[in-house]
This record gives structure tokens, sequence and C-alpha cells, in this order.
């Protein structure tokens, strides 16, 4: 994951460079599934599209992070989700035939990259958990709080998540309508829970947020976007 220096093994394998300009797809839907990625730069959002041709987005990955979404030592299989750009990118690929061969000779990264991986399914399990027991406002409420902790920078009247995203992306994330997700946030501006500055939101209530979701005090790893 992002800073992980345990992984930095990874990168002494075999692999390309990819150069992607905004909104530029690294892989789609139904491509063989044959690597995973090294983000050098930029960030890249990963999603599906919906039979009725709605955007879910589930997450960003940023400079240092890793995207694995291929299932080792089985037959090849093709991407159930596609990631795109959402600035210009420059990302490493390392060949899923080459990352098996290279786990399977060094122990002690084949231990740091399960953990990684274990990591990635108690993130997303964790935010279907919200999605499925706390409805709309849980999606919103989780997601504006995994953008905090992912992006947030604290200031004296709350915390600026640095990043701008359009109502109809943040809704991507949630699930939802951008019609449902203007108004929640409305209603959180209206109360002084949030705002807006230049673009992006500002956190004022984080507690707010994390009380009316019931929140677990989940380890802060887990409660990510990233």
């Amino acid at each position: 994951m992002n800073g992980n220096t345990n992984l930095e093994g990874l990168l002494t394998i075999v692999h390309s460079e990819i150069e992607l300009k905004k909104d530029a797809y690294l892989f789609q839907e139904g491509d063989p599934a044959d690597g995973i990625y090294y983000i050098r730069s930029g960030r890249i959002r990963i999603g599906k599209v919906t039979p009725d041709g709605r955007e879910i987005a589930f997450q960003i990955y940023s400079e240092g992070d890793f995207i694995y979404e291929i299932s080792l030592y089985s037959d090849p299989a093709s991407y159930t989700v596609h990631a795109r750009a959402i600035e210009d990118s420059v990302c490493a690929k390392i060949k899923k035939d080459d990352l098996e061969e290279s786990l399977l000779l060094k122990p002690s990264l084949n231990v740091e990259f399960m953990k990684m991986m274990s990591l990635h399914h108690k993130k997303m399990q964790s935010k279907f958990r919200d999605l499925i027991l706390h409805g709309k406002k849980g999606a919103l409420y989780s997601t504006l709080i995994r953008l905090t902790n992912s992006y947030g920078v604290e200031q004296e009247n709350g915390f600026l998540i640095d990043l701008s995203l359009t109502n109809q992306e943040l809704a991507n994330f949630c699930g939802m309508s951008r019609e449902v997700v203007n108004r929640m946030l409305s209603s959180l501006k209206k109360d002084g829970k949030l705002s807006m500055k230049d673009g992006k939101l500002i956190i004022h209530d984080l507690n707010y947020l994390k009380e009316e979701n019931h929140c677990e005090i989940c380890p802060i790893e887990i409660c990510k976007i990233d």
C-alpha cells in the first residue's frame, strides 16, 4: 500500500511503464487480468458500470499504491472492474506470471503481499457493511469519513478533503443518484456539518458523521477510500 516499504521488492521484478492521460483506461472490464500495477504518479479510480449504465466507484489509488485486481495461482481470468486515470498518471505493470514466480522464490515478500491482499479485502468488507446496514445516509457518511481519512488536511475549522470531486463522482462512490447526494449534502451544509471551498469539501464535524454511522472505530488503514 501507499508508503509500504515492505513491498519495495515487488519493483525489482521485471515490469513495464505505462503513461496515461486523464480519463484514459488502465484496463477495462473484460480485459485479461494478467498483472498488478504500481502507481508512480497520478491517481487511478477503480469502478464498474452497472447493466443500466450507472457507474459505481470503489476506490481511488494514488502515488505509491499497488492495484492488484487479480487472483494468483489460478486459471486466467478477466477484470470485472475498470481502472481509469482521474489525472495524468504513470504506472508500472508487473505481469502475473513474473509475480507468481517471484513470490514462490521469496517467502518474505509473499507474506507481505498476502498481508496487503488481506487488508484490501477487509476494506471492501467494511465498505459493503456500511452500505448494507446504514442505507443511503450510511453510504454517504461512510464515503465522507473514508475520504477524510485518505485525503483530509486538518484545519482550524475541520478537515479539508484535498481532492476535487463533483457531486456525480461522489454519488458514484455511494451507489446513489446525484440528486439524492445533492439533497443530503445540502442538508449537511445547512446544519453546518460541512461546506465547500474552491470545489473541495470541508468536514466541520467528523464526529457527527461517525456517530450517525454508528462507527465501529475501525483501524484507519481499513477505513480509507484508497
